[in-house]
């Protein structure tokens, strides 16, 4: 079955990135092959809730998280909205769903101290790779970026002159994030080491591989998760743990919410506040310490 029109909306009319897009046709297509399969059926425009909700008892069976179908389900529905609007139906039969409760996930940030011990104590080098990792990791701690918008940054984007970054984020928002002195120098000792690279593949993109090719998510992750392994004990090190702690850390050093929105690329603040819970925290720690009948 295909789900051209569908995906042809979601990358020109909604903006979704390609990596958003295929995601959303591999929970289509596993729906539909479970519809053909259990019901005889090679369509899944004129399905009701009851083979809907066959297919979630199938998954939650199977092993999946609830979060994991909420996830396939919502990309459902958005297939269904689309096909309402366009005419091709007439109801949605997902209208009256219920999403499967899921337990929050606690995201414990790195501590200052664990950035500065990986940034300052670790001897990084001065070869290429080297580099390029320090300045990730740099990048997502000073400026909150997200993975893939790292990922696809392109060269024309780091403005040192000016000492701004400017990122592409969901939906192609752009938003201009200031740079730290320490992230220009980081940056330039990168630049000249990638300019000494044999071959440059994907020349515009400003991290790359050894072989002169765009770096990948999976690079990214491990990266992150290498070098905080030699600093932290926590068990999550992943580059949205440091955007996590880039938010908490401002807010605790009394960044304005709105401020740390922007810089995040939040569409609304509903989704910067779940980084104040940690600043409440530090509140709580300091005026433990420090309040005169704390001690009594």
């Amino acid at each position: 079955m295909s789900f051209q029109s569908f995906t042809d909306y979601l990358l020109l009319e909604k903006n979704y990135s390609v990596l958003t897009v295929n995601a959303y046709q591999a929970d289509l297509k596993a729906f539909s092959k479970y519809i053909e399969k259990e019901f005889e059926d090679d369509s899944i425009k004129n399905v009701n809730y009851s083979q809907i909700r066959s297919w979630i008892v199938s998954l939650v069976e199977s092993g999946i998280s609830n979060r994991s179908i909420n996830r396939k389900i919502s990309s459902l529905n958005t297939y269904y909205k689309f096909l309402l609007k366009v005419g091709d139906l007439q109801l949605n039969p997902l209208a009256k769903h219920r999403a499967l409760k899921t337990s929050k996930k606690i995201q414990v940030p790195f501590s200052e101290t664990e950035i500065a011990n990986v940034l300052n104590e670790l001897n990084f080098g001065t070869d290429f790779e080297s580099l390029r990792n320090k300045l990730i990791i740099e990048l997502f701690y000073s400026t909150g970026i997200r993975r893939i918008e790292l990922v696809e940054l392109e060269l024309s984007r780091f403005d040192i002159s000016n000492k701004t970054l400017k990122v592409k984020g969901k939906r192609n928002k752009e938003r201009i994030i200031p740079l730290l002195p320490s992230v220009i120098e980081t940056c330039k000792s990168y630049l000249k080491a990638r300019n000494e690279l044999e071959v440059l593949v994907d020349s515009n993109r400003l991290f790359l591989t050894q072989k002169g090719v765009k770096i990948y998510e999976t690079l990214v992750y491990r990266v992150i998760n290498e070098y905080f392994s030699l600093a932290s004990s926590k068990v999550k090190k992943s580059p949205h743990i440091l955007r996590h702690s880039f938010a908490t850390h401002l807010l605790n050093q009394g960044a304005d919410l709105n401020a740390v929105k922007e810089l995040l690329g939040h569409s609304s603040l509903a989704a910067t506040q779940v980084y104040t819970h940690n600043s409440i925290a530090e509140l709580k720690k300091v005026h433990v310490n420090a309040h005169p009948r704390s001690k009594k």
